[in-house]
């Protein structure tokens, strides 16, 4: 089991969950900060400050400062103004953190003050639309935040209405639209990635099970391809989460909730084509996260429903298990520093 210290995020609200925030190596984790139901957790480049959604019904984002030992002291939280912000990330240049508010369909914009504590609110936008799935997207559900790699342009992925956003994010924290992609009606879309050197971007769907492969160019997308997360022959329900790609752009992870695997794809040279290569198990069930170690040579998958944590060493792109996952009450993000 790897010795590297992590922090691990859980749903504290659902039956059997944790306190808060935990952190530690994987056999020694403890909570180090008590908060509602931190889902996704961001730190900044220095490592000095930490932040994480509350994903209640009338949504926060928290902050930390990090403490020599690890633990952390809350500073300050601030209203998202939207319902169960599950997303969070801080932009490029270090100014303002920006949140997903999932079941209201919306994105809240806070300045980041010296000491690492959260401003007031400074932008607010509230998406629209719907899809075919008349249960999942009765409404607009932002589900993630996403800078390019150059960290010219903002992206809000929004499930309810098949929409990626595309945006600059201005001097004094306001969102200015530049673009919309619309991935095929019922995907879904949920996290996204962009490949490290090449002019692509990929975009993981949760309601069909699928790879949308887009080119990418000045914060616009295209779509080029459509590959499947499982199997041809995966029987049943499975819903995709979380969404990797390796350091040199070579392969990309994706979790399938339900089949309980995490999915392997290599990608073509020019990043614009995907193939995928294994689905292995993901140590445990309901793999809502995945994250890379320090190494690049490590992959963690957070079992929500099992309550475990799995390691997985990579090889080739390849994945394989690592020991016995370690149990903690409903990890759901897994960040290691």
């Amino acid at each position: 089991m790897t010795s590297e210290r992590i922090y691990v995020g859980s749903y504290t609200s659902q039956a059997g969950g944790g306190d808060g925030i935990a952190f530690g190596p994987l056999d020694g984790i403890a909570t180090v900060a008590t908060i509602a139901d931190p889902s996704f957790l961001v730190i900044s480049a220095d490592g000095r400050f930490l932040y994480s959604t509350d994903e209640l019904d009338n949504g926060s984002v928290a902050a930390f400062a990090v403490q020599p030992d690890g633990g952390l002291e809350l500073l300050n939280q601030q209203p998202t103004g939207g319902v169960h912000p599950c997303h969070v990330d801080i932009d490029p240049s270090g100014r303002y953190l920006l949140s997903a508010n999932y079941t209201s369909g919306s994105v809240a914009v806070h300045p980041l003050k010296e000491d690492g504590s959260l401003g007031e609110r400074a932008y607010f936008v509230q998406r629209s639309g719907t899809g075919p799935n008349a249960e999942r997207q009765e409404g607009p559900h932002a589900h993630q935040i996403a800078f390019d790699p150059a960290g010219a342009y903002v992206f809000d992925i929004d499930l309810g209405s098949d929409t990626v956003y595309s945006s600059m994010l201005g001097e004094d924290g306001v969102l200015h639209e530049v673009d919309q992609l619309r991935i095929h009606p019922g995907a879904g879309p949920r996290h996204m990635v962009f490949h490290p050197t090449a002019d692509a971007a990929y975009v993981i769907n949760e309601l069909d099970s699928t790879l949308t492969v887009c080119s990418y160019s000045d914060g616009k997308l295209q779509v080029v391809q459509t590959a499947s997360t499982r199997p041809a022959d995966s029987p049943g329900e499975n819903f995709p989460a979380e969404l990797l790609i390796s350091a040199d752009g070579r392969f990309l992870y994706g979790s399938n909730r339900g089949d309980n695997t995490v999915a392997v794809f290599e990608t073509a040279a020019d990043g614009l084509s995907v193939e995928l290569v294994q689905t292995i198990s993901s140590g445990g069930d309901w793999p809502r996260h995945l994250a890379f170690g320090n190494d690049g040579k490590t992959l963690y998958a957070a079992n929500e429903r099992s309550d475990q944590i799995a390691t997985f060493t990579i090889a080739d792109g390849r994945l394989t298990q690592v020991g016995e996952p370690a149990g903690w009450p409903k990890p759901v993000c897994v960040l290691p520093v």
